[in-house]
């Protein structure tokens, strides 16, 4: 049986079934959403991975539990995702707001012919407020949004590769680009970071 030209719920229910090439299908599908997640919120990959690896092993065990009419199947994974990726923060003690970075962070230097500009300490001040207050903004935005995002930006793929990985209608995907676009544009005005 073809196992990759199943849907997302299809999958889960042969994994309910015990079906393991399911569930391979299926981290085929979604294992580089999940790590990519679970390393931006506790910020190392050898834990991301863990969580990547518990994930699978969840859904294996709770796919009897699923319920499409509650969630699609990647949504689901994600929430697994981002709640084992935050307990494992609370088992450090460390807060998901501080540690989580679903963006990729500044050196805090411009570069020019590959020397580093160090600036002033006005400049390092206010570079520093930007930035926290850019994070801010990205930190709001709902989940789906700061995923997508972050896929298109900072992982390159295209808006038909993010609709592949997460299983979504490519007219869903550019939507929430767009949205978080203008939330992330609006944020930044408000905060003033950038002019309206």
């Amino acid at each position: 049986m073809d196992f990759s030209s199943l849907d997302d719920a299809a999958l889960i229910g042969l994994i309910a079934r015990a079906h393991s090439e399911a569930l391979g299908t299926l981290y085929d599908r979604y294992g580089r959403l999940v790590f990519t997640i679970a390393i931006n919120v506790v910020g190392d990959s050898e834990t991301a991975e863990e969580i990547t690896q518990d994930v699978f092993v969840r859904v294996w065990e709770g796919a009897t539990s699923y319920r499409a009419e509650m969630a699609k199947v990647s949504s689901w994974m994600i929430s697994i995702t981002r709640h084992r990726a935050i307990d494992e923060l609370r088992r450090r003690g460390t807060r998901p707001e501080k540690d989580s970075n679903p963006w990729p962070d500044d050196s805090g230097f411009e570069s020019l012919d590959g020397l580093p500009i160090i600036n002033g300490p006005e400049e390092t001040v206010e570079t520093a407020l930007r930035d926290h207050g850019v994070h801010q903004a990205i930190a709001s935005l709902p989940t789906d949004q700061r995923v997508v995002l972050g896929l298109a930006f900072f992982k390159g793929l295209s808006h038909s590769q993010i609709a592949d990985v997460l299983g979504e209608p490519l007219g869903t995907v550019k939507s929430r680009i767009r949205i978080a676009m203008h939330k992330l544009r609006d944020s930044m005005v408000e905060r003033g970071i950038v002019d309206p």
